[in-house]
């Protein structure tokens, strides 16, 4: 019975081995409060020992504190299988050619419960098998570049899939998608939007926030959508997700302004301080402005070189020296404050930021307010940090701040020529003037509603 337990230990073990259970066994379970009926799953290597892993009917999985078990009876068995079966995806001379690069993430996926990752599956048979709609849409191309959990990213893997998109933009394709998991999604958007040079085609980043084998999965319509995006005249990075939790449509977001805002929701991207380009509902697009990049018969380049010594530091209340000091002690090239308000830092480092200026260390000041823009003559401290040599960086969002200083530093170590760069409109992550379409709230529909 231990072979049949992997991820069990201590309590849970041993009350499965006690009553004969194993994984995959369908099992009636009863508490002092409640009884469940489910299937024994197997744990995460490092999961706490004192709890029973099930999934239920309804497909969600649950866990059972071990000392609330008054009784467990093994019923049946049912061992799942979570590989997405094969079906060859046809072709279609009158449709579009897509290529599909997977880096990991949930998009028509199946669960590893042994590891607790979620594991892609990205051949074109496959993914017709979950989505048989993209059949109608496009003629799809697949390949895995690698298969990561999206905080695993870093600027080597950005690198890479920027030269992988390069490669493919200039064979004749029609657009771009990329499977990508949400947490880091919009560090990917935005560093490939500085390192595509000339970009002549659509390519569209693409998630879920909820695997495809639940109930409640965007998986599918995020894919619809983006392939239909990928199949469009907009030239530029672009994240597509849900716009709304009833999944009535996708929202079309700018690589460079848009944020990851919710941890579980499924219309978790917003676009910041701005619209969202666009929408996509019913396989068709409606643009809301006209201000982007259209497709060419440009040739694409990758300008990937990046600087990996940079640093992200938020501001609060104790921050001293000592930490700037690592950064430059260190060897660092670069610092984004994401400073508080219209661009602040404590005056205690103040001399920790003239010593990093001195010795070569590019700063560049954001808001960790993410809505609205740095203003640093406004006050006499942010005109202090001016004059001392900081760089304001308008309404950059720290994360996008963080990869367009990484990609300037890596383009030159030319102080005047950095500047110039990190003031520079490059790929639409500044704004002329904000929108502020995220406070427009009707308060006299919220006071009805709470009954307030």
């Amino acid at each position: 019975m231990s072979e049949n337990l992997k991820g069990y230990k201590g309590e849970g073990k041993k009350l499965l081995e006690k009553n004969k259970v194993g994984i995959w066994d369908i099992v009636h379970i009863k508490t002092g409060k409640t009884q469940y009926e489910g299937i024994i799953l197997p744990r995460i290597e490092h999961s706490a020992p004192n709890f029973i892993n099930i999934k239920l009917e309804n497909n969600y999985n649950i866990g059972v504190k071990v000392s609330e078990i008054q009784e467990i009876k093994k019923i049946g068995k049912r061992e799942a299988s979570y590989k997405i079966p094969q079906k060859k995806f046809p072709y279609n001379q009158d449709l579009p050619n897509i290529k599909l690069l997977g880096t990991g993430g949930t998009i028509a996926s199946r669960l590893d419960y042994t590891t607790g990752a979620v594991i892609p599956s990205f051949t074109p048979g496959e993914l017709y098998s979950a989505v048989p709609e993209l059949a109608e849409i496009c003629n799809l191309d697949c390949e895995i570049v690698f298969e990561i959990l999206s905080e695993n990213m870093k600027p080597e893997y950005w690198q890479q899939l920027a030269e992988k998109v390069k490669e493919a933009a200039n064979s004749g394709i029609n657009g771009i998608m990329i499977g990508h998991g949400t947490d880091t999604m919009s560090f990917t958007s935005a560093a490939l939007s500085f390192m595509l040079k000339d970009l002549s085609i659509p390519v569209v980043l693409v998630g879920s926030q909820r695997s495809s084998d639940r109930p409640s999965s965007d998986a599918a319509l995020n894919l619809i959508n983006a392939a239909v995006v990928a199949n469009s005249n907009i030239a530029e990075v672009l994240v597509c997700m849900l716009g709304s939790s009833s999944h009535d449509y996708g929202l079309i977001h700018r690589g460079t302004l848009v944020r990851k805002m919710h941890s579980s929701v499924r219309n978790t991207f917003r676009t910041i301080n701005n619209i969202p380009l666009g929408m996509v509902q019913n396989r068709k697009i409606k643009m809301f402005t006209k201000d982007y990049k259209k497709k060419s018969k440009l040739e694409t380049k990758a300008l990937t070189k990046f600087e990996k010594k940079i640093a992200l530091v938020y501001s609060y209340p104790g921050t001293d020296n000592e930490q700037i000091n690592f950064y430059i002690d260190n060897s660092y090239k670069g610092i984004v404050f994401a400073g508080t308000g219209l661009g602040h830092v404590s005056t205690t480092i103040y001399d920790s930021i003239e010593r990093a200026i001195q010795e070569g260390l590019t700063i560049l000041m954001t808001t960790q307010t993410l809505h609205g823009y740095v203003g640093m003559n406004v006050y006499s401290t942010g005109r202090e940090l001016l004059n001392r040599g900081i760089i304001p960086g308008q309404n950059l969002l720290p994360e996008v701040a963080y990869v367009k200083l990484g990609w300037v530093l890596g383009q030159t170590t030319n102080p005047e020529e950095i500047k110039a760069l990190l003031l520079e409109n490059i790929a639409g992550e500044f704004l002329e003037r904000e929108i502020p379409i995220a406070f427009n709230y009707n308060i006299d529909e919220l006071l009805k509603k709470n009954k307030l």
